[in-house]
């Protein structure tokens, strides 16, 4: 490759990353074509929303191009180093099979990491298990990327979705037998998987307790119709399955309305700077939700090791991200993960062995993880993450209370 080549190559990558570094030399094209034990570098390709309707989750790639400078920094893994292009989807997925196939067939990355959301790694699904290239570590919780039977090649990250509406519904089957629930969810595949848990996990009491689901577009400039339907129907439960921009809405929207419901926020939508400041911290107050992670903002973390080295790695290597936002304590997280499975690969960084190595993590302890929350996976679990604790926002942070929660 040419200087002048390697420059133009280099520049397209940062306009559609929006400046996400790559670090790393550039193999031959023989090399990119066949990835393996001779590769002189480790390509990785992720697709995020830097723009468009999700583009608060931007920050999730970027902060992984972070990390992945810095294990670049301490000598790669196994002596290679990481070449990380992560491309803008824009959340369509229209756009994320345009690049997804650049990224596979035009820079011949040796798998597909954490790309974010559920409609849009789904869209690419089939072409990377056709093609035996790994999905790994997929910004879902929906449980099409832990099923291994039809999908090998795929592997989620968190609790399913199926299982977070379960949880909230057996809260209030506990404690709120008596009330009477409304749902807001997007109508996709994610929202409608959780509105199915939600549902199923009522069981004979669902015609009783859930008294209307209303959905909305992720094109919708807002969701304040669906509230106020929702309201209407005089219930004192809302579950709240949006994105971070509508569910943010939604909070703000029950509360300047007058409706003081027991509110449930699903776990994507539960950044206290990118929903609940937006919303207004006062209108947040007593929402319920679920995480597996530590909170940033949670002073029982204060001096909590991990942590701190969290705080130390986001001053020195992504200042300009928000250590309030655990999004970046998620993303921390995933790089930590793929770090992982790569060094358990050794010298052999075939496709075959990454996967056998994804599926064979044993009761694995990050330190950003909540406490008894532990990432297992096998040849018939593709789910690392089963567990989740329970969350209440008291104003200013969350509040961790009960015991681990798992299916």
């Amino acid at each position: 490759m040419t200087a002048t080549q390697r420059l133009v190559f280099v520049l397209a990558v940062i306009a559609v990353s929006l400046l996400a570094p790559l670090s790393g030399t550039i193999a031959t094209a023989q090399e990119r074509s066949n990835p393996g034990p001779l590769a002189a570098e480790i390509r990785i390709g992720q697709t995020a929303p830097y723009s468009g309707p999700a583009s608060s989750y931007g920050t999730i790639g970027r902060a992984q191009a972070a990390y992945f400078r810095m294990i670049n920094d301490q000598g790669g893994i196994n002596g290679r180093k990481i070449t990380f292009i992560s491309l803008d989807d824009g959340f369509n997925p229209a756009k994320t099979v345009e690049q997804t196939r650049r990224l596979v067939e035009e820079e011949h990355v040796l798998l597909i990491f954490n790309s974010i959301g559920t409609s849009t790694s789904a869209s690419v699904q089939r072409y990377l298990n056709k093609r035996g290239i790994p999905q790994l570590f997929v910004g879902s919780g929906t449980s099409r990327f832990g099923d291994h039977a039809r999908y090998p090649w795929s592997m989620g990250f968190q609790q399913t979705d199926y299982t977070e509406g379960w949880v909230y519904s057996q809260y209030i089957l506990q404690h709120h037998l008596r009330g009477r629930a409304s749902v807001l969810y997007l109508n996709d595949e994610f929202g409608k998987e959780l509105l199915r848990g939600f549902r199923d996990g009522l069981g004979k009491h669902a015609s009783t307790v859930l008294l209307k689901a209303e959905s909305y577009e992720l094109t919708d400039p807002t969701v304040d119709s669906q509230v106020v339907a929702l309201q209407a129907t005089g219930a004192d439960i809302l579950v709240n399955f949006a994105l971070p921009k509508a569910a943010s809405q939604a909070i703000r929207k029950a509360y300047d309305m007058g409706w003081r419901p027991t509110h449930f926020l699903n776990y994507s939508a539960g950044s206290v700077s990118e929903v609940l400041e937006p919303a207004g911290l006062e209108k947040s107050l007593g929402i319920i939700s679920i995480d597996n992670q530590k909170d940033p903002t949670d002073a029982q973390w204060r001096n909590d090791p991990g942590l701190l080295a969290w705080l130390a790695w986001m001053k020195r290597y992504y200042p300009e991200g928000d250590p309030k936002d655990n999004s970046n304590i998620y993303a921390y997280t995933l790089a930590q993960l793929l770090v992982q499975v790569l060094r358990q690969c050794g010298n052999d960084l075939s496709r075959g062995n990454i996967m056998h190595q994804a599926r064979n993590l044993k009761n694995m302890d990050l330190p950003l993880l909540l406490p008894g929350v532990r990432i297992t996976t096998g040849q018939g679990d593709h789910h690392p993450i089963e567990q989740v604790r329970m969350l209440r926002f008291n104003g200013a942070r969350w509040e961790m209370f009960g015991d681990v929660i798992g299916r």
